[in-house]
Order: structure tokens, then sequence, then C-alpha cells
């Protein structure tokens, strides 16, 4: 199961052939397998994902929120901000943490409207909302490991990312489906040829970081997520120990925020024993304190991350 979900996570597109040579398995095999894990909902679609840094305007941005188990409705109302990436219910000062991903200031405005809109329906009406500064680290791709090419992404690059980001199903969309859906949504024609020129250069760039598929991790084994901030000793190294901490597989994303404790990270490991050794070999860097929140609940269960 791992081997066959680990072979659909590619530096460039997956090509079904391969991977069954690979696995030394037949076509059928592969088709059982896939669909086992999709009954058992363990994977639900595929998906892209693209360099942060194409997009001088993007914006994350984490929420903490205070709730209790008695205002359901403030969830599913969160839930329906699509920019939210993550909603993890957390053991500590706050209930939930949340992670948004905001195209640009003004579509984060229109967010945040929304967000005080919600929190003002709550009984705590305790929450804070703090800025990523930049991204180390995303899904397990390490960003510095990354060659990101200076391109200026024109309309039709744009066009081509959002359909392979937001459109795909359980099966990689073809570039004749890319064509069809632009054709119908946009009115504008691109021709199949161009459309695989056009993916194969944003492969080659550093545009796409990768093609995955989206599963479920504690389905996987993964059963400990942890959200860790970090506090160096010395302030001037952030980006050293950044650089270090991307190395460790079991941080998934890593992010640097403006607050004492400066670097934020999300730790995946399989047992609860796994997180305590992780800190315990953190302590080697040059860090003088650390605040972890245990995640008790994935309210978005899907993710995509790199699996070691």
């Amino acid at each position: 199961m791992l081997d066959l979900i680990k072979k659909l996570n590619s530096r460039s597109k997956p090509y079904i052939t391969e991977i069954i040579d690979d696995l030394n398995i037949s076509r059928q095999t592969f088709k059982n397998k896939f669909t086992k894990l999709e009954e058992k909902e363990i994977i639900n679609n595929f998906s892209i994902n693209i360099h942060p840094t194409i997009q001088p305007n993007l914006k994350y941005v984490i929420l903490e929120i205070k709730t209790n188990p008695k205002e359901p409705e403030l969830v599913y109302e969160l839930l329906k901000i699509r920019q939210m990436k993550l909603l993890d219910g957390i053991f500590g000062e706050f209930s939930l943490i949340a992670l948004f991903i905001f195209k640009d200031s003004e579509e984060f405005e229109e967010g945040l409207k929304k967000i005080d809109k919600i929190m003002s329906e709550s009984y705590f009406k305790k929450y804070q909302i703090i800025e990523v500064i930049k991204v180390f680290k995303t899904n397990g791709i390490e960003l510095s490991n990354i060659r990101l090419e200076q391109k200026q992404l024109d309309a039709n690059d744009r066009l081509i990312l959002k359909v392979l980001q937001e459109e795909q199903g359980n099966k990689l969309i073809s570039t004749y489906d890319i064509s069809k859906l632009i054709k119908k949504r946009n009115k504008i024609t691109i021709s199949q040829s161009t459309i695989y020129n056009k993916i194969k250069n944003l492969e080659k760039t550093g545009v796409i970081l990768n093609y995955s598929l989206n599963f479920c991790p504690r389905k996987i084994g993964y059963k400990g997520k942890y959200i860790i901030r970090i506090k160096p000793k010395n302030p001037s190294k952030y980006d050293e120990l950044a650089l270090r901490l991307e190395k460790k597989k079991c941080i998934t994303d890593l992010f640097r925020i403006g607050t004492q404790y400066g670097l934020f990270a999300i730790v995946r490991v399989k047992e609860i024993e796994d997180y305590g050794k992780f800190i315990r070999d953190l302590y080697i860097d040059e860090i003088e304190d650390t605040f972890t929140n245990f995640v008790l609940d994935e309210l978005i269960q899907y993710t995509n991350f790199v699996i070691f």
C-alpha cells in the first residue's frame, strides 16, 4: 500500500506503465489495489504542489481559535472558506489551528472579514492571526533543494496550473481534459501540444514541485501529528537553523513566522514515542526553547506530504 502511494508521488507526472514495472505487478493488480485504497477512504484524489514563491503576493496565514465542542457550527462555517488548507483540533491554550493560503492581499482581506464574522458568534471570541514570513518546506518538499528558475508566468500558464491544482480526480488529468476545461470556462483554445510543452517547462523550472496523491495519514500509519514552535538561542540564526531543520523527514512543513517562537513546523510521526526522540535530537541544535501542540483531530483529513 505504501509503496503504491509513494510511486504516485513524483517530481514529474507519474505513468502507470512505469509504476507497475517498478513494483513488478500487473495493470489489473494495480487497478485492484487502487480501488481498495479508494473504498477504504485511504486516498481520495490527485493533486499537484506548486512552488509558493512564484506568486509574490501569496499569503500564508495561521489562525488559532479557542472554542468548545458545543459550537460545531463554528467549524462548519470555517470549513466553507475555500482557502483553508488545514484545520486541526489541538490540545493547549487554543482549541483549533488553521492554515489558509490566500492568493493576494485583497483575497486575504475578504477572508479576514469572514473569519471575524464567524468568530463574532463564538462563545469565547478568542483568536489570533499569524502571518507567515517565509516558507522553508511544504508537504515534505525541501524548497532549498528546488532550483526555481526565474520565470514570468503568462496567463495560459496560470490557467493550466489552476486546472492541475483543482480539477484532478481519481486519475491524473490529461492534456485533452485540460484543453477542454479551459475552453469551456475561459472561452480560450489552447492546443494539447502547447499544454504539454508548458507543463514540461513548469516542471523543469521548479514551478510544479511534484504530483501527488491525497491520502489520510492516520490510515497509513502516521498516528502522531504535532505543531511545534521553535525559538533559537541566537535570533540571527533563524535561516541557518531552518535549513538544518528542513532536512528532518518528519517535519513536513516549516515556516518562519513573526512571533517570539519564530519557526513553526508540522511534524508527522508513526508512533507517539517517535516525537520524544525527535525533541531530544532537536536540542542538539542551537535551540533555546520549543512549544508543542498535540493534534487531537484532523478536521481536514487528506494531505499529500512526501512519505518517509
